[in-house]
């Protein structure tokens, strides 16, 4: 996406990246630099720092980093364009006209606009005739006018084009129908046709208030029983969460996170205004890292069955590896909690999530459940699994605890489960101990890039290529003394593009900075954010030379075939000899 440089160094200027960053982290000052917990991973230590006069963001942890605009994209999910759009209006610049760029932003709000509408749509139709079955379902599963109306529920009519021959009325075309998935296209007349029919409609609507993508429940007994929207340009059901734009206002301190659609509508008519559903997708970890922007607790409510217990399972590791606390929940003389509180209420329900167990506690009673603890060899199988689990547990205490009721369960003392927790613990250290001997052992492989697609091929070289580009991004001045040295004299195809863009741009009279690097993926921004982060030395123009001379032996070391690319380096490096009065 090309904005104009000047355009993008404003943009950068008027918004420092500790006070966009400061507004989703907690950010404390140490030394030249800002740390604060990562929101992009779960973690207790601070890894994650700001370096304003840079410009840019590292976390150690997940190694994710780049300018303000990388922040952007990444915290909201964001395209390019739509992140430098978003940091636009938050200082009241306005966007330079670029046609790609207006083209793909005034699609979208088409299809935020045409889904809004047809909202509005199947809201209408629910009170009307055609919307009578409809209707009498969701009074009959106990949803009031005010339910209906706040998640803003409606009704698919029984026909075959109620909502494409409405929309297309609005001045809505044929394609934006297709892209926005309301509708289908017959495979043997090529028509298009209303992908929804006879369904109770539930809108899906995104953080930022808009409809994205429905949900709809058929009225019998046919398949599938939910039929959501596909994937478009406005939808990803991977990265939302149905009811989170209500969820996300809650004052309960926690949220509730459940299978269905009809499950979260229920806890939020009961007072229970924290629930979310997922978009008939098992949890993501882009779901989990969302959850962690609003809440710092998750109780977990999933089927009974085994297919719920082992998504459960899934989901608990992802939603505390973005640093959420656990809690699950499991349901009592009722399937869901929609059931539950119909027959209970909400009181009763209460009390169920205050009762709910801590995920230690879940998953040492799915470990008892796999063994009949009266056979033997079967108590000595589930002693050695849960001491194993039991081991992970980072607290001496939590061993200890936890360790006292797998012995009582098991019919042992504790001091022998104790003994067998310490066995497995011992084990577990010895080998995280050998597979970070083996890391150690390794230097060579700790400067490679963390993204496998970016590799180098001669680390000495890419070292010194790592420190020029840093060098130049701290003092752009320096790039007239590089007037010689060209990309392909680099190993790391990579960094030659990061050289040749800020040629580029300082040839052009361009601002060079970070900001000014457009034609990088995140992981190539994550990347570029690390080596100014790794080769932090003086500047100056001997270690300038430094870096060109060694980028000069390794490349004539590897490519005898270009003499002139040798010729070029050695006239660079007189250059930059007899700028300091030296004779070679």
């Amino acid at each position: 996406m090309a904005f104009p440089p000047s355009f993008l160094e404003e943009l950068a200027v008027r918004n420092p990246i500790e006070e966009v960053v400061g507004q989703y982290v907690n950010l404390r000052r140490s030394g030249s630099n800002l740390f604060g917990l990562c929101p992009f991973h779960g973690e207790k230590t601070a890894s994650f720092s700001v370096n304003p006069e840079k410009g840019i963001y590292y976390c150690f942890g997940c190694h994710k980093g780049g300018s303000v605009i990388n922040f952007q994209m990444e915290i909201e999910g964001l395209s390019y364009p739509d992140a430098v759009r978003a940091l636009a209006k938050r200082v009241g610049m306005e966007v330079p006209e670029d046609e790609q760029y207006q083209s793909r932003y005034r699609q979208q709000e088409r299809l935020w606009a045409l889904s809004k509408e047809a909202a509005r749509f199947f809201n209408s139709q629910l009170y009307g005739p055609a919307g009578a079955e409809g209707l009498a379902y969701a009074q009959k599963r106990g949803m009031p006018k005010s339910t209906l109306t706040r998640f803003g529920i409606g009704f698919a009519p029984n026909s075959w084009s109620a909502l494409c021959d409405a929309m297309l009325e609005k001045g809505y075309t044929e394609e934006e129908l297709k892209q926005s998935g309301l509708a289908s296209v017959s495979q043997k007349t090529g028509k298009i046709y209303d992908r929804f029919r006879n369904r109770l409609m539930f809108p899906i609507i995104d953080v930022r208030g808009n409809v994205i993508g429905f949900g709809g429940r058929v009225m019998d007994d046919s398949t599938p029983k939910y039929l959501n929207s596909p994937e478009t340009i406005i939808f990803n059901k991977r990265k939302n969460l149905f009811a989170l734009n209500l969820a996300k206002k809650s004052k309960l301190g926690y949220m509730i996170l459940v299978e269905g659609y009809m499950d979260a509508v229920a806890l939020h008519q009961y007072g229970f205004d924290c629930a979310v559903a997922s978009l008939g997708t098992s949890l993501t970890e882009e779901h989990a890292a969302l959850l962690s922007r609003y809440t710092e607790q998750v109780m977990l409510i999933y089927d009974g069955d085994e297919a719920g217990q082992n998504a459960t399972k899934r989901a608990i590791p992802m939603l505390e590896k973005a640093g959420l606390q656990v809690k699950v929940l499991q349901m009592r003389d009722a399937k869901d909690p929609d059931e539950f509180l119909k027959k209970f209420g909400a009181d009763r329900f209460r009390l169920l999530l205050e009762e709910s167990s801590n995920r230690v506690e879940y998953q040492l009673r799915a470990i008892q459940k796999k063994y009949d603890l009266r056979e033997d060899d079967q108590r000595i199988r589930f002693i050695d699994e849960a001491a194993e689990f039991i081991s992970t547990l980072g607290n001496a205490v939590q061993r200890e605890i936890y360790g006292s009721r797998v012995a009582e369960a098991a019919g042992i003392t504790p001091e022998s489960m104790q003994i067998e927790v310490k066995k497995a613990f011992k084990r577990r250290m010895a080998r995280e101990k050998k597979k970070q001997e083996r890391i150690d052992l390794s230097p060579a492989s700790n400067l490679q890039p963390k993204d496998r697609h970016i590799r180098y091929d001669n680390i000495k070289s890419a070292m010194a290529e790592e420190s020029l580009i840093a060098i130049l991004l701290r003092e752009p001045a320096l790039l007239d003394c590089c007037g010689a040295l060209s990309a392909q004299s680099f190993s790391s195809p990579m960094l030659g593009r990061v050289f040749e863009q800020l040629m580029a741009n300082h040839a052009q009279g361009i601002p060079v900075s970070l900001t000014g690097l457009t034609d990088f993926s995140p992981e190539e921004m994550s990347h570029i954010a690390l080596l100014l982060q790794r080769h932090d030395g003086p500047v100056s123009e001997q270690a300038l030379s430094d870096c060109i001379r060694t980028i000069s032996t390794e490349h004539q070391s590897q490519s005898a075939k270009s003499p002139q690319n040798n010729d070029d380096l050695l006239s660079l490096q007189k250059q930059l000899l007899a700028r300091k009065g030296l004779k070679t």
